[in-house]
């Protein structure tokens, strides 16, 4: 039996109190860190585009809705510098740390399902990358696709001055895993939630 994954837990002013089980941290609402990455393409589109991962139907959380370039927890006994191998681990990105833009620490509390209360102490950078969508080597048991957006016109859609953006990415198909083109025209609904603080700290630095 695999032993539980294990979580630094932390008091409201992120001060370190002790570890708990991943499991633990969820269902009693513990706070815990997570390293996000957002990955931008300056070439891509007018004004530079971010990368997202469209999460795979079986995530847990947030099935099927287009998320941050890269995220994960930072497992108890890591610094926020381990939170790196997120990258390689999820899009195939071998990055060092040092060339990583650090946009600063979003608070995020939310109830993504029942029984499952998230708080969160996100730790934001950036990743300058022109590389094409289909050289990303993606985890295919996590992520089910990648699409470009366009940064001027996801600052629309956060902001509430559009309703729905047309992207396009790639897919790939659960039978032959194979990769193709699609698009698709989204709403902030198809996005994975983020506050206010969250997008200040991200749209700041871009």
């Amino acid at each position: 039996m695999p032993l539980p994954e294990m979580f630094d837990i932390f008091n409201e002013k992120m001060i370190r109190i002790g570890t708990d089980s991943r499991k633990n941290a969820h269902a009693k609402g513990l706070w815990h860190q997570t390293f996000h990455c957002w990955v931008v393409n300056p070439s891509e589109g007018e004004g530079g585009s971010l990368l997202f991962q469209l999460r795979h139907k079986n995530k847990d959380t947030f099935p099927g809705l287009l998320d941050t370039s890269c995220a994960g927890h930072l497992q108890a006994g890591e610094s926020v510098e381990d939170g790196v191998r997120e990258l390689q681990e999820e899009l195939g990105l071998a990055v060092p740390f040092e060339e990583l833009v650090y946009c600063g620490m979003a608070a995020e509390e939310s109830n993504p399902s029942p029984g499952l209360i998230d708080r969160e102490f996100s730790h934001v950078f950036l990743y300058t990358s022109d590389q094409e969508l289909e050289q990303y080597r993606f985890q295919r048991e996590e992520i089910s696709g990648l699409f470009f957006v366009e940064i001027p016109k996801f600052r629309q859609l956060v902001g509430g001055e559009t309703d729905a953006l047309r992207i396009e990415g790639i897919v790939a198909d659960e039978e032959t895993q194979r990769v193709s083109r699609e698009q698709r025209l989204v709403r902030l609904e198809d996005f994975t939630p983020n506050s206010e603080e969250y997008y200040r700290l991200l749209f700041k630095r871009l």
